[in-house]
């Protein structure tokens, strides 16, 4: 079992999210500007004081990381493109830490942004991956609908769960979403008869279990501790983290990821049990893939999940708290900011600075991550446990 060295002496700092909006005509750089002028307020640095610089987005294309240094007028020593999607937030975070901790970077703004319009996400599905755009051709190229589909019924079916039991995620993160500003469908409570009742979309996917895109930002600063300290930020320590890639393809249709693999250095790592998190933030661009998460890192075993999401109670103020801002299903899609949201979340957690409601008492928290879908899985998978410093 392999573990990765101590992320000792980094710390995580200040959670910046730009108001999701449904579509928007600003461009994805601009989102990732507001993000950066969001960055620097929160900490009280000088544009120059970020010496390094990770982005991930999907809709900034064919630009990268290199030529936002341009725009922005920053001279960084270390930069990082990521374009893994939902991984892209804890791949960001485990970049910029050893950074950090190797002394190429002192402070690093890590952002996900993306900008949507009425012809954004067509353009996205249309582009994403030549390996998925051949793979989905035959079956009439259904966007990501179609693989997770896919995904959903064999999962269901393998494991005895039911639409309802994958109805207790999106209802949950419904009910956690009130009172968060940013959750664009936040006002609209959700009963688990709507969810049931719902139009199909592919099924067994219907309505509810699909994210709605948006546009926006994510972001947050990794820095040395005593940094953090000097500069009197809230901040949170990296317990432990791990990625992995093409997990399981021998699988004929995804049922497990990455952090079944990992699972156990995770926990190694961070000295830490699953029944020591306060909450869990995954990455949900689906309720099936949610629940893949909690399984895979180890809060139950698959055959359990059924009892597990009927026995446990996943609003704010439950015993498993989950996605407590209301995740992407609830807050919307910001394209690769999703892949952040789950980090940013964490993080607010820890640290007491959440846009809704705060989980009392928490202390340290679960973000996990999975991004670049193909015909039948996704490929990347990441997890990182953060733990609120005093």
């Amino acid at each position: 079992m392999p573990v990765s060295l101590p992320y000792t002496g980094v710390s995580v700092a200040c959670p910046v999210t730009v108001p999701y909006t449904r579509t928007s005509t600003r461009s994805a750089t601009g989102f990732v500007g507001l993000a950066l002028s969001g960055l620097l307020a929160a900490s009280g640095l000088a544009k120059e004081d970020i010496d390094g610089l990770a982005v991930s987005s999907f809709t900034m294309g064919p630009d990268t990381t290199i030529a936002l240094t341009e725009h922005f007028d920053m001279t960084p020593r270390w930069i990082e493109w990521i374009p893994t999607g939902g991984a892209s937030g804890i791949m960001a975070l485990r970049r910029a830490a050893r950074a950090v901790q190797c002394g190429d970077a002192e402070v690093v703004a890590c952002i996900g942004a993306d900008t949507a319009d009425p012809l954004s996400f067509a353009r996205l599905v249309d582009d994403f991956s030549t390996f998925s755009t051949a793979a989905v051709a035959p079956y009439g190229n259904p966007g990501p609908n179609g693989p997770f589909a896919l995904i959903t019924e064999h999962f269901l079916r393998r494991f005895g769960l039911e639409r309802a039991d994958l109805g207790r995620i999106a209802v949950a993160q419904r009910a956690n979403a009130a009172g968060n500003a940013n959750a664009l469908l936040g006002a609209k409570p959700l009963s688990l008869d709507e969810y049931l009742a719902a139009p199909p979309i592919v099924e067994p996917l219907h309505l509810f279990d699909c994210v709605m895109p948006c546009a926006g930002a994510e972001a947050f600063l990794v820095m040395s501790r005593d940094r953090a300290n000097d500069l009197g930020l809230a901040s949170a320590r990296i317990a432990g983290s791990v990625e992995r890639h093409n997990a399981f393809h021998e699988d004929p249709v995804a049922i497990r990821g990455g952090w079944s693999m990992d699972a156990d250095a995770l926990w190694s790592q961070a000295g830490l049990v699953p029944a020591d998190v306060d909450c869990v933030q995954t990455y949900d661009d689906y309720p099936v893939i949610a629940a893949m998460q909690i399984s895979d890192l180890a809060f139950c075993d698959k055959h359990a999940l059924s009892a597990f999401l009927r026995q446990h109670d996943l609003r704010i103020e439950g015993d498993f708290p989950l996605n407590t801002c209301g995740g992407q299903l609830s807050c919307g899609q910001a394209g690769a900011a999703g892949g952040f949201l789950p980090i940013v979340e964490a993080l607010r957690q820890v640290t007491g600075q959440p846009l809704g409601r705060q989980v009392p008492g928490a202390r340290v928290a679960l973000a996990s991550g999975y991004g670049m879908v193909t015909y039948d899985r996704c490929l990347a998978t990441a997890a990182a446990i953060l733990e609120g410093e005093t």
